[in-house]
């Protein structure tokens, strides 16, 4: 369940800078040109939009690698990471995947509590 974790939150993290850098640059080039904005739409809340893209990708890897040395901590990061892109970017056809690989990678090592190692983490 920790390999399985690890390969789903360096995933995740790599999608979700997909997502993160789009995001990113529509809030600059909407921030640039106000027409833009009016025939595309506005973004609420750009310090969210900006803060998730660049916080929630790096805990998901951060988690992902985290995953099988400790993984209790590397599952709160993945799942907060999660969270973190659901808050910023709802859930639509593009961010399904980073948000569900990092949610069930952060389940799974969450889960992991026999692990290989002789030490638990609970």
């Amino acid at each position: 369940m920790r390999n399985a974790a690890l390969v789903l939150g360096i995933i995740a993290g790599l999608v979700g800078m997909l997502v993160g850098f789009f995001s990113w640059g529509y809030t600059e080039v909407i921030a640039r040109y106000d027409e833009v904005g009016q025939v595309f739409g506005q973004v609420e809340n750009v310090e969210l939009v900006r803060a998730g893209a660049l916080l929630a990708p790096m805990l998901a890897i951060a988690g992902g690698a985290m995953a099988r040395a400790r993984a209790l901590w590397g599952g709160i990061l993945l799942l907060v990471s999660a969270a973190g892109m659901y808050a910023a970017f709802n859930f639509n056809v593009f961010t399904m995947f980073p948000i569900s690989f990092a949610a069930l990678g952060g389940i799974l090592a969450i889960a992991a509590g026999k692990p290989d190692e002789p030490k638990a983490h609970f």
